[in-house]
């Protein structure tokens, strides 16, 4: 078994992240140029959006000089609210998200073991904001040149 995030939480980082590196420095941004930088169809971002919006992380104006921006500033959203947006909640295992599900809830030793797991990534993803995230972006070395023909 592979625990891993899916693309939509994967994705919606890096749209969020984005717009935290234009935070402060331009009002609203364009979908497609984001969808260019990140190499992600801009109708994919267009579906993330929804639930990012719906919970109060990004706001958009629609038109001529439209686009995108955050709601709050960079500082103030983690990795964990933006993971929250568009997951619905952070579950390891199916019994953590619906206790009914399974009749050993009340005494399961492995449930505990992964009710830790689940508060373990909850923190590390709380740790990060997407003004910490940003940072890491733009301070990473460039990526080498392909001079491949």
């Amino acid at each position: 078994m592979k625990i891993r995030f899916s693309t939509r939480s994967r994705y919606g980082l890096r749209f969020m992240i984005e717009l935290a590196t234009y935070y402060g420095k331009k009002d609203l941004v364009f979908l497609r140029e984001i969808a260019e930088k990140e190499g992600i169809s801009e109708k994919y971002l267009t579906q993330l959006a929804i639930p990012l919006k719906a919970r109060g992380l990004i706001s958009s104006r629609r038109g001529a000089g439209g686009g995108y921006r955050l709601s709050r500033h960079p500082a103030q959203i983690t990795a964990k609210e933006v993971v929250e947006a568009l997951e619905g909640g952070i579950f390891p295992v199916d019994c953590l998200e619906s206790p009914d599900i399974c009749s050993r809830t009340s005494f399961c030793a492995a449930r505990k073991m992964w009710k830790e797991l689940q508060d373990k990534i909850s923190e590390t993803l709380e740790k990060f904001t997407l003004e910490n995230l940003a940072q890491m972006l733009t301070n990473s070395p460039p990526s080498p040149i392909d001079f491949s023909i």
